[in-house]
């Protein structure tokens, strides 16, 4: 049998627009000879729906647009697809997350997703009602099972200390299926492209059957999901893989097929490649999804802005991009020369605009009420906060999007401003520490195979000159030894004894968890920030604002 993998992008809410990629993705399988084209998990309606789930209207349209697929796809074509279902028992919430199979204007089979992840970024259970059973399809010769997206992962979660006692999987390998498929909607993270391919090829080598995983691929808000859809035979190698990060279809036949060769599938383990492609992908779908074609920022000379402005003119073509410098007294000279040189490299726009008018005349109106104070963050303060406010008003008079600069380092322990340089629409790389900041500035020099970002912005001390001489190893201590910390202390949840036990020194780690966990109210008020990671800033980490620091002030 020919089964296509339709790897599309679908945006939340967008009925008319998904079910159209459908119906093009459908005949174009057709054309090419498949019996069974197979999409992503929920692609009807878009994924996560959130709260739109309460919207009668919004149910009333993922009904009717599976109805007008019924009648609009093509015949003898078999189609698999993610959308709302309703759960016909009389106990339990509304509706399910459901898998059908339509075929010749009918609903042939259902499957209803069993696992409902309630980590991280996920709230399934808030919506849906978990199937109470798993069935068998049988179709042209072939017994198919459905395991929608977590059902596949049963021991393998995301949080290790959720367990489930159900395993999908398990139930329909025993009951001799000949090819399970998995419609995904797995946001992307780095690594997890490997454990994709890992479970994948497990679960063919374990039950001998051919496994096929059809994964969403854009991004909507902060998840951004890569795509990188597998199909794996009997034994487990790997026999279809659609592109990453992009719109892809492939087909393959059970009755005729290869492997793929181990260098074609490079690009799963690609580290910052992958980081590269899903922050593009982030932004230009963040860009395009919600009607905007033009970004501003500001361009310090420093590595963080550095990035964020590839980044944009990669995503969004460098006439959309427009960069502000905006020195101070305090700015050194190589930091505007390091910024126009970026811009120049880029083609993207740049102006520079000093702020010491706007500085002094802001110290001269507080003068009186600052009387008898030396100077301190909060002068510091004010200088992100006139950016800010510039930044904004160029915003709003051009109709661009403001992209935020911060990284992940200085999010997590408050070095920054609000209404300053936190203020914008987009953290683009709000989920990268400052050491994989300068790892992947490195990596994208190495890939254009010449100084694209000027080297003298990856070797200067970072600093946020906003005094004289300042450097952030001042407030902060190395960022390799910060990084490690935070690592520990915000991916891997290790308690203060623990981080210590790694070799860290307890002044220091005990000095930054109460930095972090003091500055959880300023990430309340953040810009939403691309998730590149297990565990991003935002709503997948929910951490009380008020609350003690049990960890350091118990000493």
């Amino acid at each position: 049998m020919k089964i296509a993998l339709g790897q599309i992008n679908s945006t939340v809410a967008d009925f008319s627009g998904n079910c159209a990629k459908i119906l093009a993705f459908t005949e174009r399988a057709a054309a090419e000879g498949a019996d069974l084209i197979v999409f992503p998990e929920l692609a009807v309606c878009g994924y996560p729906p959130l709260d739109l789930m309460t919207y009668p209207a919004f149910i009333d349209r993922s009904k009717t647009s599976v109805e007008s697929l019924l009648t609009s796809l093509p015949q003898g074509i078999a189609v698999a697809l993610g959308h709302i279902g309703r759960n016909r028992s009389k106990t339990g919430k509304a509706f399910r997350n459901t898998v059908s199979v339509l075929y010749n204007g009918r609903i042939v089979h259902a499957q209803h997703k069993t696992l409902l992840p309630t980590y991280d970024v996920f709230d399934e259970d808030r919506y849906f009602e978990p199937a109470s059973e798993r069935t068998v399809f049988d179709f042209k010769g072939l017994r198919i099972g459905f395991a929608v997206c977590e059902d596949i992962w049963a021991e393998n979660i995301g949080d290790s200390r959720l367990t489930y006692h159900i395993d999908p999987v398990k139930e329909l390998g025993e009951a001799g299926v000949d090819l399970i498929i998995t419609p995904s909607a797995s946001p992307f993270y780095s690594g997890k492209t490997e454990i994709r391919r890992s479970l994948v090829e497990d679960i063919s080598r374990r039950y001998a059957c051919f496994t096929l995983y059809v994964n969403a691929v854009g991004a909507n808000d902060l998840l951004i999901f890569d795509g990188n859809s597998l199909a794996a035979a009997p034994g487990g190698d790997i026999i279809a893989h659609c592109s990453s990060f992009m719109e892809d279809m492939q087909i393959l036949d059970t009755g005729n097929f290869e492997k793929i060769p181990e260098q074609n599938l490079q690009e799963i383990g690609n580290k910052q490649e992958n980081l590269e492609k899903a922050l593009i992908l982030g932004v230009s779908d963040y860009m395009r999804k919600n009607g905007f074609s033009r970004v501003n920022l500001g361009l310090s000379g420093g590595i963080d802005s550095a990035l964020v402005a590839v980044i944009a003119a990669e995503a969004l073509g460098p006439e959309n991009v427009h960069a502000y410098a905006m020195p101070s007294r305090y700015s050194s000279d190589h930091s505007l020369t390091d910024a126009a040189r970026l811009a120049q490299n880029l083609g993207i726009g740049f102006e520079v605009v000093p702020i010491e008018g706007v500085f002094s005349a802001s110290l001269e109106a507080l003068k009186e009420s600052f009387a008898g104070t030396e100077p301190d963050l909060t002068e510091e303060n004010i200088q992100a906060r006139i950016r800010g406010l510039l930044l904004m008003a160029w915003s709003n008079k051009k109709g661009s999007l403001l992209l935020t600069t911060g990284n992940k380092s200085e999010m997590a322990v408050g070095y920054c401003t609000l209404y300053g340089d936190m203020a914008g629409s987009l953290a683009v790389i709000g989920d990268l520490f400052k050491t994989e900041v300068f790892e992947l500035c490195r990596y994208i020099n190495r890939n254009a195979g010449y100084a694209l970002i000027p080297e003298n912005i990856l070797t200067k001390p970072p600093s946020a000159e906003l005094r004289p001489d300042q450097k952030d190893e001042d407030s902060l201590p190395p960022y390799d030894i910060l990084d490690g910390i935070l690592n520990a202390h915000i991916m891997e949840c290790m308690a203060f004894e623990e981080i210590v036990a790694l070799g860290y020194d307890p002044e220091t780690v005990r000095h930054i968890i109460r930095l972090t966990e003091k500055s959880e109210y300023k990430r309340r008020q953040a810009a939403i920030v691309l998730k590149v990671s297990e565990k991003a800033f935002g709503y997948g980490r929910r951490i009380p604002i008020a609350r003690a620091i049990y960890e350091v002030e118990s000493r």
